[in-house]
């Protein structure tokens, strides 16, 4: 499987999913810059995290007119898998490719801690390799992570079964604890939280492989 990882002026966390891709998982993984026109022959994207373009006029909101992002949705509208890591959830947001919004954490400070994650559904490309309601212990990283939309959005998103991941520590605010969203489609996922800073057990926690591996069983059944 190959992972193509999107770098933004600004990404910081594009080395790290890149690790995580190949050292972790085993697969391999390109780097691909904001500019190009084309993804190339990848299986998989990854948004990371970071401050896409300074974050200057609303997290994600510049980085949703770089060229690739009109690669990107034609891969997801193909059904690709795409996953938007912390900056990387708030870029898919404002590209319209997921619902809400991202706004800034309840008692309006950068929060930087491990916190525990419940696995919301099994049926996506990002979580089949974990259990309904497992636990997860991964860090988040960010200032404006709280998770908001309408109360219709809302119910829509937990009556289709469309909240990957929920908080049992919520530090940011986000409605319904929700930590991670999925596409109707089911095949675009935005989560806060960092898996791929808890894939390897040096880090303290390696819960967030679950992540990575679901997506390599999605795309090489067994």
């Amino acid at each position: 499987m190959k992972f193509g990882v999107i770098v933004f002026p600004g990404s910081n966390c594009d080395h790290d999913a890149f690790y995580a891709a190949t050292r972790n998982l085993g697969q391999q993984a390109e780097f691909i810059w904001h500019d190009s026109a084309s993804l190339g022959s990848v299986d998989a994207v990854i948004l990371p995290g970071g401050f896409a373009y300074g974050d200057y006029l609303r997290c994600g909101a510049i980085a949703k007119f770089s060229p690739v992002m009109r690669a990107v949705r034609q891969f997801a509208a193909g059904g690709g898998p795409v996953l938007g890591i912390c900056n990387g959830f708030q870029v898919l947001v404002e590209a319209g490719l997921l619902p809400g919004a991202l706004i800034r954490n309840r008692g309006l400070k950068f929060i930087c801690r491990e916190l525990r994650l419940a696995v919301g559904t099994t049926n996506s490309p990002f979580t089949n390799a974990a259990a309904t309601g497992q636990v997860l212990r991964v860090p988040i990283a960010h200032g404006e992570g709280c998770y908001y939309a309408d109360e219709r959005t809302l119910d829509e998103l937990e009556a289709e079964d469309r909240v990957a991941f929920r908080y049992l520590d919520n530090a940011n605010g986000s409605l319904r604890d929700i930590a991670g969203i999925l596409s109707r489609e089911r095949n675009v996922m935005g989560m806060m939280p960092h898996p791929e800073r808890a894939s390897d057990p040096l880090m303290g926690s390696s819960d967030g492989l679950v992540v990575f591996q679901s997506m390599l069983r999605a795309a090489v059944p067994a």
